[in-house]
């Protein structure tokens, strides 16, 4: 190895499960100037496990030239199949210089989207060639461990809720009016659970984060302003009218009725119901801008009942179950619409017409 051409780079030298492995620190260039693996001359089995979903790559690769302030990445995890030398510094026993031969091939466990996403970015944003990305790598000679390390890898990877990742997203726009709304609602506050994407039956709350993001981002889609605190208002003001209607929502929020008993008897309670209430909310606030609260009175003309299958199943309730694909979230905001008296857009009429035939 002393003789033929290699590259060296430093690490700190780690220790797992009996075995060495080195973290780095290399800039976005040298993921570029470095081959990490040609597809190609994988076997079979690790090309189907590394295959890029190439429609993720834009999405990365953007995140990263929008946000160049604040992007995060974690690191990299790379197998090297090849024999290596660690020569650690004077002094050092964990600080060193890692030399690995030029013709290594080097084989990414997690981070294949990052890498390509980084490679795209660099594209558009070269002064980006100087940052630096984290990479961990493990000796693997013969990538015997490589389709394992994958799986271990991948095997405890948990991605956060919808809600949670709402709740942490301070880019998103529509979610930060969401939350603005139930901050300074009294009403909703103390009913939306904030982490959860599904409530568990015995949850104090009725609606999750991710289900009230659906609605606000609904109830406002053509109407928002731009102006987040202006935009928050109109739909707080919007919802809280709502929940005037819904006298239940009110008596879980004071404790007086438990919140299981309320999504069991009735639609209302559940994230279908009010994102079908923002989109026919919508269309009352484009309509009638000024006498809206008047015509949102009808919603208690509805029958909410769970038990009322003539009306529910088939639109929210498939199977006496709560269905929540875009086809029963369309049907039920067409009950809501027209208790408002609005006209069904085309595609609602299609949608209706569908349903009524069967």
């Amino acid at each position: 190895m002393d003789t033929e051409p290699v590259l060296t780079f430093p690490v700190i030298r780690g220790l797992q499960a009996r075995r060495e492995y080195y973290v780095a620190m290399w800039t976005l260039r040298m993921l570029r100037q470095i081959s990490i693996f040609d597809e190609d001359e994988l076997p079979p089995e690790l090309r189907a496990q590394r295959t890029l979903n190439k429609a993720r790559i834009p999405e990365i690769s953007g995140y990263i030239i929008d946000n160049p302030d604040d992007y995060v990445f974690s690191a990299l995890t790379v197998s090297i199949d090849s024999a290596v030398r660690f020569d650690a510094l004077p002094g050092q026993d964990r600080l060193g210089l890692l030399r690995v031969p030029m013709e290594a091939k080097f084989i990414i466990n997690d981070g294949q989207h990052r890498r390509a996403a980084i490679m795209e970015a660099l594209d558009q944003r070269p002064e980006l060639a100087h940052e630096t990305i984290a990479v961990v790598f493990f000796l693997d000679i013969g990538l015997e461990r490589c389709q394992q390390m994958f799986a271990d890898l991948n095997r405890h990877a948990i991605r956060p809720s919808r809600s949670l990742g709402l709740l942490y997203d301070h880019r998103n726009e529509k979610a930060k009016l969401a939350k603005l709304v139930i901050m300074k609602s009294e009403v909703f506050r103390d009913i939306v659970d904030m982490e959860k994407s599904s409530l568990a039956k015995r949850s104090r709350k009725l609606f999750t984060l991710s289900a009230f993001y659906n609605a606000c981002a609904d109830l406002v889609q053509g109407l928002a302003t731009g102006d987040l605190v202006a935009d928050a208002s109109l739909a707080r003001d919007f919802w809280e009218a709502v929940a005037e209607h819904f006298p239940a929502w009110g008596q879980v929020r004071e404790g007086r009725l438990p919140a299981s008993e309320v999504r069991e008897g009735f639609i209302h309670s559940h994230g279908i119901a009010i994102q079908a209430i923002g989109k026919a909310g919508n269309g009352l606030l484009t309509k009638h801008p000024k006498d809206w609260r008047k015509k949102i009175a009808a919603l208690e003309t509805i029958d909410w009942s769970r038990s009322n299958a003539t009306v529910w199943e088939g639109r929210a309730l498939i199977g006496g179950k709560v269905s929540k694909v875009t086809t029963n979230v369309i049907l039920t905001t067409n009950v809501v619409k027209k208790a408002f008296g609005l006209a069904l857009e085309e595609d609602e009429a299609r949608v209706e017409k569908a349903h009524l035939k069967k």
